[in-house]
């Protein structure tokens, strides 16, 4: 029962839509109008600059993190895993906007930092220099959700499952910015600090 409970509440902190909130606070509007209509950071980043997409991502990171050390303290590593991904779920498909969220990333981070901080660094570093060098985020993004559950495989074959689950469920909230990048039709991220 207690598993069961901290896979409740892990989806309900990962349903939590801080970028809807957060741009509604900052008088930005529905962020569901605007650009890709995601509750993301990337779109947050269309309306608000680097600076509310940076408090949006830390924040749904952070949720990631607390349905992770939920799993930890009930169940320990595996659980924590689960529970990560079924915060993601929670991230995807809100309950509170009628299953129409974001696309899991930055709760993908919070999930590697809560787990392993090195694994952490490793798909930052990759995110970083994919989408900084080529101006895509997505596909810092696709280029994280195919090494995580490699690196996940070397700790351990439980977390690997996780990871596995975990990057096949953004991969397929990002299928339609996958089928852009090989036509050539997705749009870069503008990188401004303020808007």
């Amino acid at each position: 029962m207690s598993y069961l409970i901290s896979l409740i509440l892990a989806y309900f902190f990962g349903s939590i839509p801080f970028g809807l909130i957060i741009t509604k606070l900052f008088n930005k509007g529905d962020i569901r109008k605007v650009g890709s209509g995601n509750i993301g950071a990337t779109n947050v980043m269309r309306v608000g600059g680097l600076r509310m997409a940076g408090l949006v991502w830390i924040l749904d990171m952070l949720k990631a993190i607390i349905a992770v050390l939920i799993g930890r303290y009930v169940g320990g590593e595996i659980l924590a895993v689960w529970c990560g991904f079924v915060a993601i779920v929670g991230h995807c498909f809100p309950i509170w906007l009628n299953w129409k969220g974001g696309k899991g990333i930055s709760c993908l981070f919070g999930v590697l930092l809560a787990i392993n901080p090195l694994l952490f660094i490793i798909c930052g570093i990759e995110w970083l220099i994919v989408a900084l060098g080529t101006g895509y985020s997505s596909a810092g993004a696709v280029v994280a959700f195919c090494i995580m559950p490699i690196l996940g495989f070397v700790i351990s074959f439980g977390i690997g499952f996780g990871f596995l689950a975990i990057a096949l469920l953004c991969l397929w909230r990002h299928r339609e910015n996958v089928l852009r990048l090989i036509s050539g039709k997705e749009s870069k991220v503008e990188w401004k600090w303020k808007k």
